[in-house]
């Protein structure tokens, strides 16, 4: 038996108790304070002061995806549409051999209205297909070869559930909006080999290490994903725990899928238990607000229309009700305030024909009608949100505020609203959509400002939460959305030793100091995989 004992600081054990010291034996917590220093050690670790927390449970996220964009060219992070392009030419420079050239997470407000040509990329890769996904990650960016393989010409119908821009002169511009019109190109790109889905794990693992993060809810999983997760996994380069949650597609397309999602749940459940589970259904509701594809109630100020419902309302409630059916947690995403009218519509129905139903979750909860508020909590429904999205961030002054205007702009992630009114709240981070870093959303959602303390007052302020709130929304609120509250989610006694311990006293910071905090340390399982 190894007994590891944590002390010298403040261990934050729930929103309603701290302590100076825990410990813990084989990886499980067996003792708080005076009564865990009189255990013999076998590894001593002394806070200096700090604080050690719950690891972080990241109930929205995209980890494989975040690990597959360290493989490719570094489009995320340049600021300029100049900048963007030579670091996509320098990268196709460098791999002569790639049959495509490809990329994920350019910045999508770097074009007017979110719109990229493909003469762009033509001028300096012409001979290649090139392919790029906004960060956003519901938005793709091609050339005119990677158009031709795909046969998206002028003649090409609208996808129900995607969009393709045209130009005057009615060709496509090579902007792909949704992953209807994006497949056409993403399905001819070639598999990932083993060597490349080893690296992408182990990148994701060293990112969510890093920053304390020890369970992730991986909320869009195909076959391929699946098997990286169980290559990583079963190698060892996993260092945190995840639940897949299997790509659900309207038009039937589901039907034809949902048997293998239980075979891939049993597989996970005999191939890789300690560290993976299969228990949730994701859908895409809507789109997004930035790009004009949210389902919205009222007509988007800059372009008189209500985005793009992926889903049929009757065929939505159909296809929750038979996962519910079948013991699979629903997982949808809903971020306009009509989509997110049908996804409650769908619970709704589903709860009256199953009186079971696990943890249904709404992810991101982004634009939301007043007269939907109650529902989640009449539906007991999880309200996940990632709090780093919060701000007035540039996405927001450039693309979202304009097409919502002022009223709608300012009912933005309602989080307090909900959890005062007795909602279950969850956090998560959509990575690599943005940042996997909890301390930087937790910092957001206690303020409401951006890094410049932008707008003084905060973003609609009244939506703040107080700190201890923030760090339950990212601890106990996504082992909730988990369903394995007696496994984690506190550091209570009998809990796993997924813990996480920060450089500072983050109750001792200034409001605006808390996103800066830094993980220093991170155990699974008792066994320590970063600092």
């Amino acid at each position: 038996m190894t007994t590891t004992v944590w002390h010298n600081g403040k261990v934050w054990i729930d929103q309603n108790e701290s302590t100076h010291a825990i410990a813990a034996t084989d990886g499980v917590i067996v003792a708080h304070g005076d009564a865990a220093l009189e255990l013999s050690a076998d590894v001593s670790v002394d806070l200096n002061g700090s604080t050690l927390l719950p690891g972080f449970g990241d109930g929205h996220a995209h980890p494989i995806f975040g690990g597959v964009e360290t493989l490719f060219a570094p489009v995320r992070g340049p600021e300029k549409l100049d900048e963007l392009l030579d670091a996509v030419k320098k990268w196709a420079d460098e791999n002569p051999d790639a049959d495509w050239v490809r990329g994920e997470g350019y910045d999508p407000s770097l074009a007017p209205m979110g719109i990229f040509d493909a003469k762009w990329l033509d001028e300096i890769v012409p001979d290649r297909p090139v392919v790029l996904r906004a960060m956003d990650y519901h938005t793709a960016w091609v050339n005119t070869k990677a158009m031709e393989l795909a046969g998206i010409t002028s003649e090409t119908p609208q996808p129900p559930d995607g969009e393709i821009p045209h130009r005057e002169d009615g060709t496509p511009i090579g902007t792909l909006r949704e992953w209807g019109a994006w497949s056409m190109v993403y399905n001819l790109l070639p598999p990932l080999d083993n060597e490349q889905r080893h690296k992408a794990a182990l990148a994701a693992s060293a990112a969510f290490s890093s920053c304390g993060v020890t369970w992730a809810q991986d909320a869009w999983v195909e076959d391929d994903t699946l098997e990286t997760w169980l290559l990583a996994a079963k190698s060892g380069a996993l260092k945190f725990r995840a639940n897949l949650a299997w790509f659900a597609e309207p038009e039937g397309i589901w039907k034809t899928k949902i048997d293998g999602f239980s075979k891939n749940r049993d597989r996970l459940a005999t191939e890789a238990p300690d560290l993976l589970t299969g228990n949730t259904i994701k859908f895409f509701a809507d789109g997004i607000l930035e790009g004009g594809t949210a389902a919205v109630l009222e007509d988007y100020c800059d372009c008189p229309n209500k985005g793009i419902p992926n889903w049929r309302r009757e065929e939505l409630i159909e296809a929750v009700g038979e996962a519910v059916k079948r013991g699979f947690q629903p997982h949808i995403h809903a971020i306009g305030d009509a989509g997110i009218r049908n996804a409650l519509d769908a619970i709704e129905e589903a709860r009256k024909v199953h009186k079971e139903i696990i943890n249904p979750v709404i992810a991101h909860s982004q634009l939301i009608d007043p007269a939907d508020l109650p529902r989640f909590k009449q539906l007991d429904v999880i309200a996940n949100f990632e709090p780093l999205w919060a701000q007035l961030a540039n996405e927001q002054v450039v693309l979202t505020v304009p097409r919502l205007g002022q009223e709608r702009a300012d009912r933005q992630y309602p989080i307090a609203t909900l959890l005062r009114s007795g909602t279950k709240i969850s956090f998560g981070s959509d990575w690599p959509v943005t940042s996997p870093v909890p301390m930087q959303g937790i910092g957001v959602a206690i303020t409401r400002q951006t890094d410049e303390a932008k707008p003084p007052e905060g973003w609609v302020s009244k939506e703040r939460l107080t700190l201890d709130e923030a760090l339950t929304a990212y601890t106990m609120g996504s082992a909730v959305q988990a369903g394995e509250t007696h496994l984690w989610g506190d550091l209570a006694i009998g809990k796993r030793a997924d813990i996480a311990m920060l450089d500072s006293d983050i109750h001792a910071l200034e409001p605006m100091q808390v996103r800066r905090a830094k993980v220093v340390g991170t155990w699974l399982g008792g066994v320590r995989v970063h600092g």
